[in-house]
């Protein structure tokens, strides 16, 4: 399985980044592929491509100010949540998707 991702929040600092580790963390123990494009303060960082949108089961937007580029996602199976759900439950989320 491989899942895309982006992570903003309102200061494009702390829970941008906590977001991201936390999906990666959750991605790499339960066996799953991910890539997370940042959108923080100092503008987007690990870009996704256009190879990577393709090849994605699911992509997930945890945000909670408004995403740039979600257009790249039209006809994907998307999942959003806010940082702080991501944060404290990617490793449940996961599972779930796993089993989807």
């Amino acid at each position: 399985m491989k899942i895309v991702g982006i992570t903003s929040c309102p200061s494009g600092v702390a829970h941008t980044y906590m977001a991201a580790e936390s999906l990666e963390q959750a991605a790499k123990d339960n066996g799953i592929e991910v890539k997370v494009e940042t959108q923080g303060s100092s503008g987007p960082e690990n870009v996704l491509t256009a190879d990577d949108i393709k090849d994605a089961d699911y992509v997930i937007l945890t945000n909670d100010v408004e995403i740039q580029g979600t257009e790249r996602f039209k006809g994907k199976k998307v999942i959003q949540l806010k940082a702080q759900q991501i944060i404290a439950k990617s490793d449940a989320l996961m599972k779930k998707l796993l089993k989807m």
